[in-house]
Formats: structure tokens, C-alpha cells, sequence
């Protein structure tokens, strides 16, 4: 993206010891840009109360909760406001959700997860296990991909849900699917997305996908931290979930416990108001597509060159399928000999480039690749600010822990 962008983000021009951060920690989290501080600010300067009051700032409260539900609508094409929930992150909204599944579900019926998942799209599904529910899982290949074949052999007339993560947080995989999609519709078993490494570096649209739940957080794509949750129209009503009996009993209402994060809920539409900014288009849908493909052409183009930077060195490989993939995140999980990850991490912050180690909750995906008694990995994530600097910078700081060229 271009210097107008990155201009945006105030953390971007933050020095430490006398040089500039790089940022590639994005994957756990992005940073935020002005507009989305400013709309939290203002909403708590002048809007702060409660909802479905007769005054003011009860109303405009109203209408901060009403626009982002909009705006995230937009974002992810779906069918419409009433199709999207908040919550306090994924994982809490993915418990709440295969809680109220659970009471439809019947001992011997089957809910099926990946073994390349995080553990917010394995533990909620693994916990229905105590009501005679069998779970079971899709194998991950050594290369880092899923086995789909695994998949259509254990998909059958038992199972009631797949729960698939969209692209892997650990290596940058993206998953098929299309496939798995017809595979559900075959067995007419509900597909579940979790879209939180997806939705910061890709377009979305749910009703081409045909998902029946997708799950992201505002906080990976320039926001604050809010789960989302789309259901298909219709679907969340079908679903006894855990609410008190002054709640609302339909969608997006009826899996919203208690009071929502309001301020929050400012910054989520802003997030979304600011990539749609740099898009073009004749409406609000076609800007954030097309912001969000040139997000990705960047993302990945700088991807690939820190790829071949530091598959170039010595003593350095990355894990997960290749750069030339047919599609990819743009997130490399780096292995280093002779240091652990952690020690790799603690040298580059000592040059304030900012990456994390370990499984980052992708913990079976560690366990099954025999990456976990190491230490998992180095993650480094390209965000749409990132520049062919951060790149340079990344590259150069391996090299200066002794990894030279080859």
C-alpha cells in the first residue's frame, strides 16, 4: 500500500533505542490506524450510554451498534445486518455457539475438526465430547496442508457440523473450501469458518462460500478487539442458546450476553470505513473488495520476497506450503538451526523487529508436525502496512544472527 496508508497508523512512526519498529507481529494482532482511534474516542467523549433509551446518546448509541453491524455486513457480503453478532472474540463466541448446537445434537452424531485448526475452532467442538458426541479429526499433512482425501472418508451421514479454519494463523495455509463446502452439502452437514487469519488479508463473501457460520475478530483487521460471528439467515434462531429470558430470542440478538462493548463497536465500523477509503468502486461493497484484493497483491508480493530472502540463508527453511501456492497468507513459520525460537525472537526485538515464536494456539498442528518439543516456530506476518523495508530489515536481522547466504 501506498505511503498515504501507512501514513495513518501512529504506532508506525514509534522509535526505540533511536530506530523504527517492524512490524511483524501482525498475525496476533494488526495496529490501528487514527480514524479508528479517533471513532473511540469520540463515541466515549460524547455518545457514551446505554441502548434503547428515549435521549440522545442512548439513540446514538443505537445507531454506533446498528452501523457496525453494517458495516461488518458489507464486509463480509452478507445478506444483511441481521446476519451479524458481537461478541468479546472468537473463542468466546465459538463456545457459546457449540454450546447451543450441542442441545440439538444427539450421542452418536459427529462434529468434525482439523488437526491444523487453533485451538478456537478445536477446544468448543472437543468440549461436546462429554455429551456422547463424537468428534473427530481431519488429518494434516507433513507439508502443511489438510488431507482432503482424510476429509471425504470421514464426513458422512452422522456428521452435523465441519468446523474449518479458512487459513492457518501457524503457516499461512489456505484451505479448500469450495471442497469441503460440497462435501457438507453432500452429507447436509452445517460448514463453520473460522476466518480470523482470513478475513485481514483476503476478500470475503460468505453467501458465494455458502458457509453457515464464519467467525472473525475485528482486532486482526485495523480494529479494536470484537468477535464477530455471521449465521445464515434463519439459522441462529433455530438455536437454544445461553441467554437470559429478557433477551432478545431471534439474530443477531440471541447469542449476545449482556452489554456490548459500544466504543468498541465505534472503532469496528471505522476499521471497515477505512479499508473501503483506499478501494474503488461504484458502492460501499465493491470499494472494500477492491481494497482488499490490492491488500493482498501487496501482502503477498512482499511475502514472496521475504521468502526467498530467507529460504536463501543458511540454516534457514519455512515451514507450510510453498510462496507459489495457488493461495497463501502472508505468514511464514521460520525454522532456524541451532536456536530455538524463542532466543531467534529475543534477538530480533534486540533490533526492533517485532515477531512471535511458538504454536500460537495452533498447538495439534505443532504436535503433529514435531515442531512442539522445539518450540513451534518464529512467526513473521505481513500486514498491508508493511513495506519493502520491513522486508529488508527482517532478512538483514536473520543474517546478523549468523545465518549467511548459501
Amino acid at each position: 500500500m501506498n505511503d498515504s496508508f501507512r501514513q495513518q497508523f501512529p504506532a508506525l512512526r514509534r522509535q526505540h533505542n533511536g530506530h523504527r519498529l517492524v512490524f511483524m507481529d501482525g498475525p496476533g494482532g494488526t495496529q490501528v490506524p487514527q480514524p479508528v482511534i479517533d471513532a473511540i474516542s469520540y463515541y466515549y467523549k460524547n455518545s457514551n450510554a446505554n441502548t434503547h433509551g428515549a435521549f440522545i446518546t442512548a439513540r446514538e448509541t443505537d445507531e454506533v451498534i446498528g452501523g457496525a453491524r453494517a458495516a461488518v455486513a458489507h464486509f463480509l457480503g452478507a445478506e444483511g445486518p441481521h446476519t451479524i453478532s458481537f461478541g468479546q472474540n472468537m473463542t468466546t463466541l465459538n463456545y457459546s455457539l457449540a454450546r447451543a448446537v450441542g442441545r440439538l445434537l444427539q450421542p452418536g452424531d459427529e462434529i468434525l475438526i482439523t488437526q491444523l485448526d487453533h485451538e478456537g475452532n478445536r477446544g468448543p467442538w472437543l468440549s461436546l465430547r462429554e455429551q456422547g458426541i463424537a468428534v473427530r479429526e481431519v488429518k494434516l499433512k507433513k507439508e502443511g496442508t489438510l488431507d482432503y482425501d482424510d476429509m471425504a472418508a470421514k464426513i458422512n451421514e452422522r456428521t452435523r457440523l465441519l468446523a474449518l479454519g479458512y487459513a492457518s494463523n501457524f503457516m499461512g495455509t489456505v484451505n479448500d473450501v469450495q471442497r469441503a463446502r460440497a462435501l457438507t452439502y453432500q452429507a447436509g452437514a452445517w460448514l463453520l469458518l473460522d476466518a480470523v487469519h482470513f478475513a485481514p488479508h483476503f476478500p470475503l463473501d460468505v453467501q458465494a462460500i455458502g458457509c453457515d457460520f464464519l467467525l472473525c475478530s475485528a482486532y486482526k483487521f485495523y480494529g479494536p478487539h470484537v468477535g464477530i460471528l455471521y449465521s445464515r439467515p434463519g439459522l441462529l434462531d433455530r438455536l437454544p442458546t445461553d441467554r437470559l429470558r429478557t433477551a432478545a430470542q431471534e439474530a443477531p440478538f440471541s447469542i449476545e450476553t449482556g452489554t456490548l462493548n459500544h466504543a468498541a463497536l465505534a472503532g469496528v465500523k471505522a476499521a471497515v470505513d477505512f479499508i473501503a477509503c483506499f478501494g474503488q468502486g461504484s458502492d460501499y461493497r465493491s470499494c472494500l473488495s477492491d481494497a482488499m484484493n490490492c491488500i493482498h497483491q501487496h501482502e503477498i508480493a512482499l511475502a514472496r520476497k521475504l521468502y526467498a530472502g530467507l529460504t536463501a540463508l543458511d540454516g534457514v527453511t519455512v515451514a507450510g506450503p510453498p510462496m507459489d501456492a495457488p493461495l497463501r497468507a502472508p505468514t511464514l513459520a521460520v525454522l532456524t538451526d541451532g536456536l530455538r525460537p524463542e532466543a531467534v525472537t529475543q534477538k530480533l526485538a534486540e533490533r526492533n523487529i517485532l515477531a512471535w515464536d511458538g504454536h500460537f494456539y495452533a498447538i495439534r498442528a505443532a504436535e503433529v508436525l514435531g515442531l512442539l518439543e522445539q518450540g513451534g516456530v518464529t512467526r513473521l506476518g505481513l500486514s498491508a502496512y508493511s513495506s519493502e523495508e520491513d522486508v529488508g530489515l527482517a532478512v538483514e536481522g536473520f543474517k546478523q544472527l549468523g545465518y549467511g547466504k548459501g
